[in-house]
């Protein structure tokens, strides 16, 4: 490559190293974002979503305006281009 910057890939792997979420009462300790359509499919089959911090669920609840949010997440979606 002529006069350009060669850029490389590479996998980084996260421990899966979860912290107790919940309060006691099956209420997650954080919400997370997450596609809409996959948070469908979880809740009719579920399935496993994906947050946009990586963390991998099933929906049980729906968030309440006002719940607390994971903040990984939100600095990812406060980050992506708004369309």
């Amino acid at each position: 490559m002529m006069g350009g910057v060669e850029t490389t890939t590479k996998t980084i792997q996260r421990p899966d190293i979860r912290e107790d979420t919940s309060t006691g009462n099956d209420t997650p300790k954080f919400f997370h974002y997450v596609k809409k359509d996959q948070i469908i499919n979880s809740a009719i089959d579920g399935k496993m979503v994906v947050a946009l911090c990586g963390e991998t669920f099933p929906v049980t609840k729906q968030a309440k305006p006002g719940s607390p949010v994971c903040p990984d997440c939100e600095r990812i979606y406060k980050g992506l281009r708004k369309k």
